[in-house]
């Protein structure tokens, strides 16, 4: 089986980027030049996904415009001579990928926005991807690397990455068997534990390949705090009927969902940008 479907959930509220996101998604907030979302999407496609499921509230028809045709923009691009700005405008999804929104009604988690898409995926392997966490992979993306090592254990797969201990409570851990770094089993994984209670210090990242088996579960997953349904509680009943594996992927991740972790994620992509990045770095050297 190959994975050519990835879901998106983008219908969170983004508080913590107040008042930026009253009216903006935070998908759409950009680094550098391109919104957090589109950086997601170049990932998802770079690395075979042909079908991007959002799973979207109300206020985000931002997104969806982002990745629609502007015949009025792209038409005033060509009148004034602007070819270079209409290639970008025109590219922003590739010939070949399809579009699928669909409504979250109320946040209730991320297993319930997954759980969302269900009838657009039906019975395939699928991507979720948090365009939240950002991941400059190098050479070869964070997804990518995942599809490599499912087209060969065709069993579900978390990325993984080593956190502080004191920070567990904001990450879902996973405990794994034996010491097989980069890949190894999960023998159980548990949502925000207390450092006290984490069974490792391998935190889960906003990057899953998933068999289909997870809807069902999450269909039988009580709502926990906030009502909310969490993608976590179900990986941990699948992990019980058939194998899921934990990669720590190569590259680096920032946390977007953050403010600090936003910024930094700026400075580090506006130093490497092409056009950019010279004069920005002595730019920044003149603040010290």
């Amino acid at each position: 089986m190959k994975v050519t479907k990835a879901i998106f959930p983008v219908a969170g509220l983004g508080t913590r980027f107040l008042p930026a996101t009253k009216a903006n998604p935070k998908e759409m907030l950009p680094i550098v030049d391109k919104p957090l979302i589109q950086y997601a999407v170049e990932e998802a496609v770079a690395a075979g996904i042909r079908e991007l499921i959002f799973v979207t509230s109300s206020s985000k028809r931002a997104i969806e415009d982002h990745f629609d045709d502007n015949f009025e923009l792209e038409a005033n691009l060509r009148e004034r001579g602007k070819f270079d700005l209409l290639e970008i405008v025109r590219n922003i999804l590739p010939a070949g990928i399809s579009c699928a929104y669909i409504r979250q009604n109320s946040p209730r988690g991320l297993g319930h926005a997954v759980l969302c898409a269900k009838q657009l995926v039906m019975n395939e392997p699928f991507a979720v991807i948090l365009a939240d966490d950002l991941i400059d992979g190098g050479e070869q993306s964070c997804l990518q690397q995942m599809v490599n090592v499912f087209e060969e254990c065709q069993s579900s797969l978390i990325a993984v990455q080593k956190i502080p201990h004191s920070e567990t409570k904001k990450y879902g851990v996973v405990d794994v068997l034996g010491d097989t770094n980069p890949i190894a089993v999960i023998n159980a994984i548990i949502e925000k534990p207390e450092p006290a209670n984490a069974p490792s210090d391998l935190g889960v990242v906003g990057r899953y390949i998933l068999t289909p088996r997870i809807f069902n579960l999450l269909e039988q997953t009580m709502q926990g705090e906030g009502g909310e349904i969490q993608l976590t509680d179900a990986i941990a009943k699948l992990l019980k009927e058939e194998p899921v594996r934990a990669l720590q992927f190569k590259g680096k991740r920032y946390d977007c969902g953050d403010k600090l972790g936003y910024l930094e994620a700026t400075i580090a992509y506006a130093l490497k940008h092409p056009e950019l990045g010279d004069d920005f770095k002595r730019c920044l050297q003149s603040f010290f």
